[in-house]
């Protein structure tokens, strides 16, 4: 009761802000070409990068926008640059931030942005030729990329001066919503009834297997009625239909760092492990099925890593003169960025590529015929 209670002004704040989007006393846009937002209600933690990724590789196979011009719009956390930016392949993670970085990399004919403004940016994504003279671009590194025929947005569930045409709302399997408060008592940084503002509902980091009675007792939790595991939707308390899809983490073996990594490190026994993301358990299940965790280093999410960070993890090194070296793929982003990083680390230090999939081939079905079939039908 005592929590309610001193929650009650920041549930209110919230409840009063939607409001005034819903009814249109704050003014709403749209944007021209169709946009994917990639959120969640939760601070942090989900996996929205990894299944941001999901979504672009789903579209770059597709026969309507595999050959189109595709484009991501992030916020960018953490970044050092102001305003509009397009991320290039060799920028640093200090400029675009680790996420936006890491998907130019892997995806490099994708455009992408980083704006804390989201209507702008997604202008700007759209009308290239407005770079010229628009004031949040006067820094931008680089102006040269091909008008956006769709947008996926980073992380933007919550801004709500843009209104996306297709919404994907991530939940984590070990925190559930309805489980949570919100901040500080909890991780939640919006209202949970938010969630039945999604198109589709992703249940994250799940074992590998769930029953059907489990997925249908998660969608009876969100209030979805006459859930079909064959169908994978269910009917909301206000008669929407609603898909939930659950998905899992894959972890992609060892992959270098820097270039002057010695790949023999990687038969090790033992493992040295440092990350700097919202929670890393899944991680540490998943390299001591192979390997003995000597040390184990844990930084803030989205950790700016210095020289005496290194130092500590060197010593360790030192102590362990056997051990691979291991942290994630978004860590090494930031890591790039830092110089006189001692040869001996270098040789040893490899980052863990995740992906992520669906718990069957028929829910990546749905998830794709879904998606695909909502962008057919957009119009202006």
């Amino acid at each position: 009761m005592l929590r309610k209670i001193l929650l009650a002004p920041y549930y209110l704040t919230l409840k009063l802000r939607h409001a005034l989007y819903d009814k249109g006393i704050w003014k709403v846009r749209t944007c021209k070409v169709p946009t994917i937002c990639v959120g969640n209600i939760t601070a942090g933690g989900t996996g929205k990068t990894p299944h941001t990724e999901m979504i672009l590789r789903t579209l770059l196979s597709s026969h309507e926008w595999g050959k189109r011009d595709i484009a991501v719009l992030s916020r960018g956390h953490k970044r050092s640059s102001w305003g509009f930016q397009q991320v290039t392949r060799d920028g640093r993670a200090a400029i675009f931030g680790d996420e936006p970085l890491q998907m130019k990399k892997r995806f490099p004919v994708v455009t992408v942005a980083v704006d804390r403004n989201r209507v702008e940016g997604c202008d700007l994504l759209c009308h290239p030729e407005k770079l010229k003279t628009s004031r949040r671009a006067r820094k931008c590194i680089d102006k040269d990329f091909k008008p956006a025929d769709l947008i996926v947005l980073d992380d933007a569930f919550q801004y709500r001066s843009l209104k996306a045409y297709f919404n994907i709302i991530l939940v984590d399997y070990s925190r559930p919503t309805y489980k949570d408060n919100l901040l500080p008592f909890g991780r939640l940084r919006d209202l949970p009834e938010r969630l039945h503002h999604a198109d589709i509902i992703v249940i994250t980091k799940c074992p590998h297997y769930l029953e059907d009675e489990q997925k249908i007792r998660w969608a009876e939790a969100f209030g979805l009625k006459g859930y079909s595991t064959e169908t994978c939707r269910g009917t909301d308390r206000k008669g929407a239909e609603k898909t939930l899809l659950f998905s899992s983490i894959n972890h992609c073996p060892l992959k270098p760092v820097f270039e002057k990594a010695d790949p023999r490190y990687s038969y090790s026994k033992k493992i040295i492990l440092f990350s700097g993301i919202a929670k890393d358990t899944p991680l540490r299940m998943h390299l001591s099925d192979t390997y003995k965790i000597v040390r184990h280093f844990k930084f803030p999410d989205h950790h700016k890593y210095n020289r005496w960070d290194i130092a500590k993890i060197c010593r360790a090194s030192r102590e362990h003169p056997t051990a691979v070296i291991a942290t994630t793929e978004k860590d090494s982003q930031r890591l790039l960025d830092l110089k006189n990083v001692p040869d001996t680390l270098q040789e040893r230090l490899f980052q863990v590529p995740i992906e992520v999939c669906f718990l069957s081939d028929h829910e990546k079905e749905v998830f794709e015929t879904t998606l695909l079939t909502a962008l057919r039908n957009f119009r202006a």
